[in-house]
């Protein structure tokens, strides 16, 4: 068999790695399922490779032997309100948590950060105060509120 891709993210799953793939696959634009290797074991196989909004990926499903942590996660940048909060809502029902600052970890155990492109422009702003304020605002948030941002920017030094 062709792989798809010379290099991909692999997540290390104990079990569930093919329903999690379905999963984040139904839930970003320009995303599937490439191939499953079931291993002898069809109802939760071994390795499921699959493309993430054009970036390639990989679920191995093996097993205790490591936990997901923080310390890796899937960082998407949305287009607006609307994908921020489906994104958010999808990824925190049925078990997900929702973090600080536009982070969350699912209910498979994958941290994800939700970023609305909002965020990393107003925080490249030539404006120290911009930059300042938004960041204190994003400190306050769990999932990203765009509208808070923007007025967070708009706001003058000294005027509340």
């Amino acid at each position: 068999m062709e792989h798809a891709a010379k290099v991909r993210t692999c997540l290390w799953f104990e079990k569930g790695g093919l329903d999690a793939a379905k999963e984040y696959v139904s839930l970003v634009p320009d995303s599937r399922i490439e191939a499953v290797r079931d291993s002898g074991q069809p109802d939760d196989p071994m390795i499921v490779e699959f493309t993430l909004a054009g970036a390639p990926m990989m679920i191995l499903t093996a097993g205790p032997h490591y936990e997901l942590t923080p310390a890796a996660s899937i960082s998407v940048l949305t287009e607006d309100q609307e994908e921020t909060d489906r994104l958010w809502e999808a990824l925190t029902e049925k078990g997900g948590v929702a973090g600080r600052c536009g982070w969350l970890v699912d209910r498979f155990g994958v941290s994800w950060q939700i970023v609305p492109k909002r965020l990393p422009n107003l925080l490249a702003d030539e404006d120290a105060g911009v930059v300042q304020r938004v960041s204190e605002a994003m400190m306050q948030m769990d999932k990203i509120d765009i509208a808070a941002l923007n007025t967070a920017a708009e706001k003058e030094a000294g005027h509340g």
